[in-house]
């Protein structure tokens, strides 16, 4: 993979608005707002729901620690594709693990579902409640990388 190119003023693709100057690569605050606001809604709801469950205490963790595992797993993945398409160093091993530990969230939450004594109403709550967390924490992250190469930049 190449690295990416520096750009100079002149190849910029800075848009003016008004008196302001604004990268259009640059997350604006409305949507790190809404990534934020899906990420917490998703995360608290699942919460809410393992809270109010009238499972074991044993699967409640099982749920619970599915929420973090694949949560910190995506986080991982989103790193390791962006490392790599900005030409940074990730190894293949690291890179093939961050799919797998994706992967395997999805599966587990998957298979404890399938076989929960849980109404059907339930088990969607939970998966679509997993899934809003899992694409909102890529979104977040994406964002947060963001901010942090155009703060570094303004320095």
């Amino acid at each position: 993979m190449e690295p990416l190119q520096n750009k100079t003023e002149e190849t910029s693709t800075n848009v003016k608005y008004g008196d302001k100057v604004r990268n259009p690569f640059k997350p604006t605050a409305a949507f790190i707002g809404a990534s934020w606001f899906a990420l917490l809604t998703g995360m608290v709801g699942y919460c809410i729901g393992l809270w109010n469950a009238t499972m074991a205490l044993n699967e409640k963790g099982y749920y619970f620690t599915i929420l973090l595992f694949g949560l910190f797993a995506v986080i991982s993945v989103q790193k390791s594709v962006r490392d790599r398409s900005e030409g940074l160093a990730v190894t293949d091993l690291y890179y093939g693990l961050s799919w797998f530990a994706t992967i395997a969230a999805i599966i587990l939450l998957t298979i404890g579902l399938w076989n929960a004594d849980l109404a059907r109403s339930e088990k969607g709550f939970y998966a679509m409640a997993f899934c809003l967390s899992l694409f909102s924490a890529i979104a977040v992250q994406k964002n947060t990388r963001d901010a942090k190469m155009f703060e570094d930049k303004e320095l």
